[in-house]
């Protein structure tokens, strides 16, 4: 029964672990890009308009949130338009 639900598992785990394995540099930087951003949108906010902390740290999760997915198609675009070189 232990090797059939690990069979199972395994098949649907599959395609998560080589989407992450074909693209780990990228995931990478855009993890490290977006808890960057996350910091600086939240202390920019916070001390430039004068917001209440919990509202700027509530902007800056969306916001950076948003950039996020938009950098990583950014960089596969970038990736596969650099690749024929």
């Amino acid at each position: 029964m232990i090797a059939y639900v690990k069979r199972k598992l395994s098949v649907y785990n599959a395609p998560i672990l080589r989407f992450f394995e074909n693209n780990s540099g990228t995931l990478w930087r855009t993890v490290v890009y977006t808890l960057g951003h996350f910091i600086i949108a939240a202390v920019c906010v916070w001390y430039f308009t004068g917001a209440q902390f919990l509202m700027a740290v509530t902007d800056a999760i969306v916001e950076p949130l948003i950039n996020g997915a938009w950098y990583f198609v950014l960089d596969k675009f970038w990736a596969s338009k650099n690749s024929g070189r």
